[in-house]
């Protein structure tokens, strides 16, 4: 999902910087406020195996690339939507400048719609769903999956608005390719959360349905 350079024009490309900034200094006041020293082990552990999990890409064709993303689970264990922004903006600005893994003027895409995104639709899904079933995995599971299909589509849509692949043909192969991938990543997710609540309940944002 990561959109390489020249994939979006410039000015397109300015204007997702704009928003993305805004919701990164947004993160920014949330890891001030809301991480502690006893949460920095966790986030950098989160932040090392979300860039794992990341690193494994399947070419999609009329699309970029699929892959896992892990923003819902940072969001998740964390407690807020934002910390799914910051730990994922840590995570790009490694893969981009280090690894040239997304481009670099394009990164304020590729951190909407995976950090942004995915860190706000899992967050709150999550709790949406847990309210209703009062099971944190089963919650945890959808949550995850609807965080990369949505993030996908909508990385579809941007890169139609920019002219470089059909916005329908787009639309099906994100969709699809990441509709699988999201299974995997939801998986992924409930069974993390099951564990961190088993092991050390004392660092996880825990809400009713999940068992310490």
């Amino acid at each position: 999902m990561h959109i390489p350079d020249a994939f979006i024009p410039m000015g397109q490309a300015l204007a997702y910087w704009v928003i993305a900034l805004i919701f990164i200094v947004l993160a920014l006041r949330w890891a001030r406020n809301s991480m502690g020293e006893e949460k920095v082990p966790l986030v950098a552990v989160l932040a090392a195996g979300i860039f794992a999990m990341q690193a494994f890409n399947i070419p999609v064709p009329w699309g970029t690339t699929g892959h896992l993303l892990g923003a819902a689970l940072a969001a998740i264990v964390l407690g807020s939507p934002y910390a799914g922004i910051f730990v994922l903006t840590l995570v790009l600005l490694v893969q981009g400048i280090i690894f040239g893994d997304g481009g670099i003027t394009v990164m304020g895409a590729n951190i909407i719609n995976m950090g942004v995104v995915g860190g706000f639709i899992g967050y709150y899904g999550y709790t949406a769903l847990n309210g209703v079933m009062n099971n944190a995995y089963i919650a945890a599971f959808i949550a995850a999956w609807a965080s990369v299909f949505v993030s996908a589509l909508l990385c579809a849509v941007e890169l139609a608005i920019a002219g470089t692949f059909p916005l329908v043909l787009g639309l099906v192969s994100m969709g699809m390719y990441h509709a699988v991938i999201g299974l995997i990543e939801g998986g992924i997710t409930a069974v993390a959360l099951y564990l961190i609540a088993a092991a050390r309940p004392d660092i996880l944002e825990r809400p009713a349905g999940v068992a310490a």
